[in-house]
């Protein structure tokens, strides 16, 4: 019997900028559901560099929970395919390493220089996960409307790990 793919959900983010904080309220929340094998989840929080050397463990499939501005109303729901996006690397050297300020294209770059020193190999597959914010500024809690799309992005999550648990 075949082992299940490996699937990390990462949630990214800075609690202490409102809405920021949605990839590590939506892992808190989906980690308190039932996954199927072979899926983690993981609160990364702004330990970019931390997510681009755990995938060195070898993963199929990363997920990416965060908030992403794309202008759509407040508590908009986006699943981005990285393949498909501007999310793939840059050149090795091109992005500054700033351990608390990495966005998902960074990491995906540290993640490509990494690999390349090791012999190891990234996710073939990479999406995002991402809610529209109403508000980065300094403060704790995520405004009414991305609060109420935590529920729908961990049925979204729950839903894309499900068919890749089966690829």
């Amino acid at each position: 019997m075949t082992a299940p793919a490996r699937t990390l959900v990462a949630g990214v983010g800075n609690i202490f900028l409102g809405d920021d904080g949605f990839g590590v309220e939506a892992a808190r929340c989906l980690g308190e559901r039932e996954l199927p094998a072979g899926v983690e989840v993981a609160d990364i929080g702004i330990r970019g560099v931390h997510l681009a050397y755990q995938l060195l463990d070898g993963y199929d499939t990363l997920v990416i929970l965060d908030a992403t501005a794309r202008g759509g109303e407040p508590g908009t729901l986006y699943v981005i395919d990285a393949a498909e996006q501007d999310l793939a690397p840059a050149a090795p050297g091109a992005l500054p390493l700033d351990g608390h300020r990495m966005s998902p294209d960074a990491v995906l770059a540290l993640l490509d220089t990494l690999c390349a020193g090791t012999g190891a190999a990234p996710p073939r597959r990479t999406l995002v996960v991402g809610c529209e914010p109403a508000t980065v500024e300094e403060g704790i809690g995520l405004s009414p409307p991305v609060t109420a799309a935590v529920p729908e992005a961990v049925d979204v999550v729950l839903d894309l790990v499900g068919d890749e648990a089966v690829v």
